[in-house]
């Protein structure tokens, strides 16, 4: 059981934290860049260039970041806010309100997989031949899971486990990212289960299995964004909801 109270407070901010470690580590690992302009950081890798968690908002230092974002070719800008942040010098710069961040959290005994509990159509991965086309640009990712020490990891659903009985379909993945914080805490990233493959149990085993390799790492609870569509999976693998943030974002082009 969670508890709440000023234990909430500090959770939701260890989520913003963890958030941006992993944009951070993205884009150092893969040629991107992260900077800090007075009280706002701001990161620029796979995930576009972004501006993480700011305790507030100053509207010049706000279009130096969109000035780098033009120079930088970007067609967007996204902003991560918490709840109680005052988001005028967003509007005043043109970002228009995004979606809802949804922070949920558990203790990873509960959501890791036991040692006798693995799912043969998962796999962790440290590369992939799964991507090609306009989407191979997505293997470079997984340079993450080869950096020393290892704090990323990917996980690969298929329809079925390796066998040379017949050709298997790649279904989805997920991430999972621990840095070593103090309070043991690490993330879940991008997990996605394709349409036409749900409801066969591979985002439970994706989810178990990339929070088991961060519960090795030593980790010892794990957070996530939750979209609508995920969060009863999440719930029913022994997660709650903690609290919320908001994206802001301009498109400049």
């Amino acid at each position: 059981m969670w508890p709440g109270g000023s234990v909430l407070r500090v959770m939701v901010g260890e989520c913003e934290r963890v958030q941006t470690s992993w944009f951070r580590a993205q884009a150092e690992v893969l040629g991107g860049r992260s900077w800090e302009d007075g009280a706002l950081s701001w990161t620029d890798g796979p995930e576009g260039l972004n501006l993480m968690f700011p305790g507030e908002l100053d509207a010049a230092a706000v279009r130096r970041g969109v000035q780098q974002a033009l120079s930088r070719g970007r067609a967007s800008v996204g902003a991560w806010l918490s709840t109680d942040v005052d988001p005028s010098a967003l509007r005043e710069c043109g970002f228009d309100r995004g979606w809802t961040i949804r922070w949920m959290a558990a203790p990873l005994s509960a959501v890791a997989a036991g040692g006798d509990d693995g799912d043969g159509r998962i796999e962790l991965q440290a590369d992939s031949l799964d991507y090609d086309g306009e989407h191979a640009d997505y293997r470079d990712r997984l340079t993450m899971t080869r950096q020393e020490p290892q704090t990323a990891w990917y996980a690969a659903a298929y329809t079925g486990p390796a066998s040379p009985d017949g050709p298997r379909r790649f279904a989805g993945r997920a991430w999972s990212y621990y840095d070593g914080g103090p309070q043991g805490t690490a993330g879940v990233f991008d997990m996605e289960v394709w349409p036409r493959f749900r409801r066969r149990g591979l985002g439970t085993g994706l989810l178990r299995t990339v929070c088991s390799a961060a519960r090795d790492a030593g980790a010892s609870q794990v957070v996530l964004n939750a979209t609508d569509e995920g969060s009863l999976l999440y719930r029913t693998c022994g997660f709650t909801t903690i609290g919320e943030g908001i994206t802001w974002w301009l498109h400049l082009r």
